[in-house]
């Protein structure tokens, strides 16, 4: 009886609330499932778009910043999620200066490729002999890579013109559609090897160089589809930077910015509600306190919807019903371990002789994708990265948690082994279609885009589009929502 009593209780609030402000009023209260980048950029855009009055429920069963997280060693945090966003990444950086955040010093640090038994490609500290020595092995691969890459960020970048103009996307194929038309759509389908070597790069370069940056990337090797490989090669192009006190602060300070009200639960499901105009969805959460239950205007799902998450949303009372995705995610485990690394294993005896920070492998049978010498998220301007026969911070990727056997393979000692262990990206090129954003009038599914390509920024404008796509299907603005030829129509307003 007393929760039949607060269902009717909160149904007349809402619906009081709607017939107060009149049948053209903005939405009343809005829920965002994932607290993660996804959920906080897109909490921020909705407030944005519909105004500071509306009521915003955040749900996280976790922490706040979701795969933007860190880990404390030695009283020091460390990335141990995203660990750093490209120059172009223009929705982070819009964050990061509206909350006063800073970009983090960042401290330089050579890179190598291992091949098994030894280096395929060194770093030096001259960028012009790093030139040489690629055109010296590879001719002019790396160009016709880098021109690969560079036609289609060109491409993908007219998505912040379309967003600054209003427009929006129902599906991820939609989406992709405006901005590369059919090339972006063969790209799901085709793999990164087949596009490069159609473009005149050699299948030794694929096998040495890009392999090595995807597995570092997605954990993943070139028979993942083209776009999302593009957009993981650009990634490792070009300037990176990182917030200083930790990536996540972005995260947290969007919500605290919105003033979103932060509900520490796990949703259940969501049902629903039929109601005279716009529709009305309950949405049924679980946290310490029991059960609970709220009705909403607006529902996003900031967190993926798949087979592998134990937590899966149940959708009820859909006409046709909503599935859930069925594809499975990667596992990614970081380790932070604490101690001495094992040079002797890369052929460097003399552990004071060993150059590199940063060791990514190519697709040789290994148990780890990559190693990283690391630097706290908090750098002082005295700091100083540790020499390598130091005990120093290494961040290992890899695709299962390490051995003791492996740990002892990679480091000569060690004081601390700590992991964090998540389904960190789609198996990219195992699905047949695209997903969509719009899973019913107004519930939406924002991480549908990792589908195509996952990344920090990625979610971002899947944030940025599917908040704009709330806001014109609220107000029936259908012009602004899967228009075509947008690159003229852009023009033509500007």
């Amino acid at each position: 009886m007393a929760r039949a009593a607060r269902f009717l209780a909160a149904l007349a609030a809402l619906l009081a609330a709607a017939a107060a402000t009149g049948g053209d009023a903005g939405p009343s209260k809005i829920a965002v499932v994932g607290a993660g980048i996804g959920g906080s950029a897109v909490t921020h855009f909705l407030q944005q778009h519909f105004g500071p009055r509306v009521q915003i429920d955040v749900f996280e069963k976790g922490t706040v910043g979701g795969r933007l997280a860190t880990i404390s060693v030695n009283k020091q945090h460390y990335e141990s999620g995203a660990a750093s966003f490209h120059s172009l990444s223009l929705h982070m950086q819009d964050f990061v200066k509206h909350l006063g955040l800073k970009h983090r010093r960042e401290v330089v640090g050579r890179s190598a490729i291992f091949g098994g038994e030894n280096f395929v490609l060194e770093e030096t500290d001259w960028y012009l002999l790093n030139l040489f020595r690629l055109w010296w092995h590879y001719g002019i691969s790396f160009l016709r890579l880098q021109m690969w890459v560079e036609e289609v960020m060109e491409k993908f970048m007219r998505i912040y013109k379309y967003q600054a103009h209003g427009y929006a996307f129902s599906g991820v194929e939609e989406l992709l559609y405006s901005l590369g038309e059919s090339s972006f759509i063969n790209m799901t389908q085709r793999s990164v090897a087949e596009s490069l070597l159609q473009v005149g790069v050699t299948q030794r370069f694929i096998d040495d160089i890009v392999s090595a940056v995807l597995r570092a990337s997605y954990g993943q090797s070139a028979a993942m589809p083209a776009f999302a490989g593009a957009m993981a090669l650009a990634g490792a192009q070009g300037i990176l930077w990182s917030v200083e006190g930790g990536n996540k602060l972005v995260c947290s300070g969007l919500l605290k910015l919105t003033k979103a009200n932060v509900i520490h639960a796990t949703v259940t499901s969501v049902t629903l509600q039929h109601t005279e105009g716009k529709p009305l969805y309950l949405v049924e959460y679980e946290n310490e306190a029991g059960t609970s239950f709220d009705f909403y205007d607006i529902v996003v799902i900031a967190t993926p919807l798949h087979l592998d998450n134990s937590s899966t949303i149940a959708f009820e009372g859909f006409d046709p019903p909503i599935d859930v995705i069925q594809d499975s995610f990667q596992p990614t485990v970081v380790s932070l371990v604490h101690g001495y690394l094992n040079s002797s294993y890369f052929g460097f005896p003399d552990p004071k002789l060993f150059p590199f920070a940063s060791i990514l492998t190519t697709d040789f049978p290994t148990f780890f994708c990559a190693l990283d010498n690391i630097c706290p998220v908090n750098i002082s301007t005295s700091f100083r990265r540790k020499q390598p026969q130091e005990a120093a911070v290494w961040r290992v990727q890899s695709p299962k948690p390490l051995l003791r056997s492996q740990l002892k393979t990679l480091f000569r000692s060690y004081y601390s082994v700590q992991t964090a262990e998540w389904q960190a990206h789609p198996i990219h090129g195992s699905r047949t279609t695209l997903p969509r954003f719009a899973l019913h009038d107004q519930l939406f599914h924002l991480n549908a885009l990792e589908w195509a390509a996952s990344s920090v920024e990625v979610m971002a404008v899947a944030a940025k589009n599917v908040a704009l796509l709330a806001y014109n299907r609220w107000y029936q603005d259908l012009d602004k929502i899967d228009q075509k030829d947008l690159m003229h129509k852009v023009k033509t307003e500007l």
